[in-house]
């Protein structure tokens, strides 16, 4: 589990000086530092990455390249931990000691939708639905305007498997998609009603 500044200090507070003794145990390696403020016990191996992501930068939750991933709609393994955020404004990246953090912004109407909860090492964290997480890598993906290349997009490009996309959830697509009010989220929409209209 991550140890806040505060308690970090008060766990410290026989110390003389606790933030010279938080310098030395970072520099001697037992005292992990995340970011600023955000600490880890060098000797905890029982943390979890997807819980993680959260305190680093949020509210978030697990999305995109990661979440597609995490579900099997992709064939590559994600080496970044991406997140949705909302109401940043800017996308933001971490680049720590334990890995890569990338956080891309969602409108806030979208935001809610299409998250569950799980837990890694009896530690909680958001993730997308397969459904989300696709609509949310949409939401990011410039340049496409035709079926033709959203199809070669989804099938090609990011090679996801037909069947795992055609088998989603059409309520979930359905109300979720005209929310982001993009062009592309329509068009997969219109796609995936059209591809799965006899399924």
């Amino acid at each position: 589990m991550y140890i806040d500044h505060m308690t970090l200090i008060h766990e410290l507070r026989n110390y003389s000086s606790p933030k010279a003794r938080i310098t030395r145990m970072i520099k001697s390696g037992d005292l992990i530092q995340v970011r600023r403020g955000i600490f880890l016990d060098a000797n905890d191996h029982d943390y979890s990455l997807k819980s993680l992501a959260s305190v680093i930068y949020g509210p978030s939750y697990i999305s995109f390249e990661y979440a597609l991933a995490y579900h099997g709609l992709i064939p590559e393994r994600a080496n970044v931990l991406t997140s949705a955020v909302y109401n940043k404004n800017k996308n933001r990246r971490f680049h720590t000691s334990l890995g890569d953090f990338h956080y891309y912004y969602l409108p806030a109407n979208v935001y809610p939708y299409g998250i569950v909860r799980e837990e890694e090492n009896k530690q909680g964290y958001l993730i997308a639905t397969p459904e989300k997480a696709l609509l949310d890598m949409l939401y990011k993906t410039r340049g496409i305007a035709s079926r033709k290349a959203l199809a070669r997009l989804l099938f090609a490009d990011w090679r996801m498997d037909y069947d795992r996309i055609a088998g989603m959830d059409k309520e979930s697509i359905g109300s979720i998609a005209p929310m982001y009010r993009k062009k592309l989220s329509m068009l997969f929409l219109d796609w995936f009603e059209k591809e799965t209209a006899h399924a």
